[in-house]
């Protein structure tokens, strides 16, 4: 208990205490928060599909069929013909032979990676990826080793130095990076990935239902689908649902239903998420204005930001505004918060040291004023 205590002092001495700022309601690009609204830039339902009418009817009308609960694991009586529905049909929209799904994102890259690699492997991990990956592949014993990031150049001096002494080599990216909202280049990292005889693996959580002409994501977008050996994402984020995917060939999903613990030994997630999760799918297609309005927002807020010659990150939905000093960080956020933006600071260790940041979630909510209300409050805080 000593150290736990000695943590948390240390912690908020520094500014660094994370709390949890629980919300009352949500809206349209909104929140309230201790009965104040804001404009939320922090949310991840890029797409406003977390409220649609259309995944509140699948969840009900889900909840009425089956109940609350899955009352099971997979392998147990927890699987239902909706998880299958839901398989199927994020194989055909992320164009694979086969699709499995999980209970979260982090649970997915710890499971998968922990199943498909071991000691004697190595795993060639882009610097900036999420910390499920790099918690999956410690829990492997695979050999990481980490190429800079979005570095084709690095990565190829680092596979010509180690893959010859590991049996397997896999290469795992981000294809749109949470902190800096930027993409990889991915037939680059396909190219090395022949060239090595090396599988590749990509973690579309922030590209799926917004890249592509589908909207499948950036591998679709990108014309890489055949090549990519396994694709994982998740529902939680631009669909507006729970739960995460990994879509790849009928090889792949069979030999992880016998051998991912996170998989085997977890509950199944309820039907009213899969129902919605089912919905959310249907809408990507039915909707893709959604997904228009979204980049659209994004390049203006990006193009606005960048006009006085910050340093403003992404090509995405994601735009960082990195500041460097970790105070003026928070004095900046807290700036924001009193003029009515929810919009966090993000310091390191989540980033590299001085390199401290606003991280600008965008959503399709957002309006055009919304967003000239932003660019004007954030330049008066720089130029005051």
């Amino acid at each position: 208990m000593e150290r736990i205590a000695e943590f948390l002092g240390q912690r908020e001495k520094e500014n660094l205490l994370r709390t949890l700022h629980p919300a009352q309601k949500r809206g349209p690009g909104t929140l309230c928060i201790e009965g104040r609204e804001y404009i939320d830039f922090s949310s991840n339902d890029y797409l406003g599909l977390a409220g649609h009418p259309a995944l509140r009817r699948a969840a009900k009308q889900a909840i009425d069929e089956y109940g609350c609960g899955s009352a099971g694991s997979r392998l147990l009586s927890g699987d239902l013909c909706l998880h299958h529905e839901l398989e199927e049909k994020t194989a055909a929209f992320k164009g694979k032979e086969s699709a499995l799904v999980f209970n979260s994102g982090y649970q997915a890259n710890v499971g998968i990676l922990s199943a498909l690699v071991s000691k004697d492997d190595a795993v060639f991990s882009d610097r900036l990826n999420h910390a499920s990956i790099i918690d999956g592949i410690h829990l492997s014993g695979a050999k990481l080793l980490r190429f800079r990031h979005n570095d084709p150049e690095h990565l190829a001096a680092l596979l010509k130095k180690e893959r010859p002494h590991y049996k397997q080599a896999l290469i795992i990216t981000e294809t749109v990076f949470s902190m800096d909202g930027d993409i990889p280049p991915l037939a680059e990292l396909v190219r090395l990935k022949h060239a090595f005889n090396a599988m590749l693996m990509v973690d579309e959580a922030h590209a799926t239902g917004i890249f592509g002409r589908r909207g499948s994501g950036l591998v679709e977008r990108e014309g890489l689908t055949e090549q990519v050996d396994l694709i994982m994402g998740t529902f939680s984020k631009a669909l507006g649902g729970f739960g995460a995917y990994l879509a790849g060939s009928r090889m792949m999903t069979d030999y992880l239903i016998n051998t991912c613990r996170g998989f085997i030994y977890s509950t199944a997630l309820p039907p009213a998420v899969i129902a919605a999760n089912i919905a959310a799918l249907g809408l990507i297609e039915a909707e893709p204005f959604r997904r228009v309005e979204l980049l659209k927002n994004a390049d203006f807020i990006r193009n606005a930001l960048q006009a006085d010659g910050r340093v403003v990150r992404g090509c995405s939905q994601i735009s960082p505004v990195v500041l460097g000093d970790n105070e003026r960080t928070v004095q900046a956020a807290a700036y924001l918060r009193d003029k009515g933006y929810w919009v966090l600071p993000i310091r390191p260790p989540t980033v590299p040291q001085q390199e401290a940041r606003l991280r600008f979630s965008l959503t399709c909510d957002h309006s055009k004023s919304m967003l000239e209300r932003l660019v004007h409050d954030l330049n008066n805080f720089f130029n005051r």
